[in-house]
């Protein structure tokens, strides 16, 4: 029903920027919420930002507030993530869910059916 690709992960010094990119196929795009989500080694999943279904409501993990920037394009399917400032405790795989059922932006992994791969995103000088 949706399929998720990541893209944009990488190795940036500390204080440096990234932009992650999860592009969407599927016609249900349109009315899901969509989160991000992070795992680092030896450390549970958790929930770094969600979009609603029209991108007018953003919610944000605390550790992450004015850092990170979501935002989406339902033009071209794609919802972007801008983190500034980045931190090597920012370090983990990112990935980009999608709940097909709801477009309320929660940051609980279980109302997301739909995942991507992952992208690593490594934060180190």
């Amino acid at each position: 029903q949706l399929q998720l690709v990541e893209s944009g992960g990488g190795l940036v010094q500390p204080g440096g920027s990234l932009r992650l990119s999860c592009a969407a196929s599927g016609s249900l795009w349109k009315s899901s919420a969509v989160g991000w989500f992070r795992q680092a080694p030896g450390k549970e999943r958790e929930g770094v930002s969600a979009i609603s279904h029209s991108g007018a409501a953003t919610n944000y993990a605390d550790s992450v507030k004015g850092r990170f920037t979501l935002s989406r394009d339902n033009a071209k399917n794609t919802v972007y993530l801008q983190m500034n400032s980045l931190k090597p405790e920012d370090t983990a795989v990112y990935y980009c869910a999608a709940n097909v059922e709801s477009g309320i932006p929660v940051l609980n992994s279980n109302e997301y059916p739909f995942w991507g791969q992952g992208t690593q995103v490594t934060v180190s000088s």
